[in-house]
Order: C-alpha cells, then sequence, then structure tokens
C-alpha cells in the first residue's frame, strides 16, 4: 500500500502519523511524505518516510499516486496552515481517487459538530484503526 502523509509549518501531526503508522505496519507500506515546506517533508523524512516532496506541485503530481491520504482536516481546506495550503492543493486532494483519513484538527474558525477534541496520540491511534479496517475492506493485507 502506498500512503501519502500531508503536513505543513513545523511537520509535527505528520512526524507523529508517520512514526505510529510505521511502527504499526513496519515496511509493509510505502509512505510518501509530502510537505508544504521543506522543513515539513525534512520532519516527517527522520520520521520514517520513503520518500519526501514538497510544495504545490508535489501534491498535485503524486497524490493521484497513492492508495490513502493521512493528515490533518486542513489539508482540504484553502488557505489553511497560515496560507501554506494553497487552493489547488486543497482541491486535488479533495478530487484524489485515494481514500483519505484526516485528523479534525483545524485553526480556521470552523466548529466541527459532533466531534470532540482528544489529544493528538488518541487521534492518532483512530486513524490505525480506521486504515486497518480500509485495508481489510480494499483486500490489501
Amino acid at each position: 500500500m502506498y500512503i501519502a502523509v500531508v503536513d505543513g509549518q513545523g511537520g509535527g501531526i505528520g512526524r507523529v502519523i508517520i512514526d505510529r503508522v510505521r511502527n504499526e505496519f513496519r515496511n509493509n507500506v510505502e509512505i510518501l511524505a509530502i510537505g508544504t515546506n521543506s522543513q515539513a517533508t525534512s520532519v516527517m523524512l527522520r520520521a520514517g518516510a520513503n520518500e519526501g516532496a514538497t510544495g504545490e506541485n508535489a501534491v498535485i503530481c503524486n497524490i493521484d499516486e497513492v492508495d490513502l491520504v493521512l493528515g490533518p482536516l486542513s489539508i482540504i481546506l484553502p488557505n489553511s496552515m497560515k496560507g501554506e495550503l494553497t487552493a489547488k492543493m486543497a482541491k486535488r486532494v479533495v478530487t484524489s481517487k485515494a481514500r483519505k483519513i484526516l485528523l479534525p484538527i483545524h485553526r480556521n474558525n470552523i466548529d466541527l459538530i459532533g466531534i470532540h477534541s482528544e489529544p493528538l496520540p488518541h487521534m492518532v491511534e483512530a486513524m490505525l484503526i480506521q486504515m486497518k479496517q480500509y485495508i481489510v475492506s480494499e483486500g490489501r493485507e
């Protein structure tokens, strides 16, 4: 399975996601770290991603090549991450054929009703459960 983890700013959320995915699935998955900036990409590569790419064109060129996209909710919100996530990037992620499993972390004056704030490690654990269900349902074990 080929997975993209998309993050920006300092890459901390992507780092936590990649660390947990790598611990859970070891080398049974290929992870592409796509950062909105080079620092985010670098942090995610150090966390265990197989490859890295940076910026708007990296999202546009690679997002349809993966089976699964992981990251914070803000990767589908134009101009999020203090403007690092462009409208073109958000559109490509949303329209990608890849399954998206996103963490409800946002800082864009958006309230998601029915979503309760939890610590990042708890949300990433829930993400892993969802990933496993997707992998089983797609017959990609």
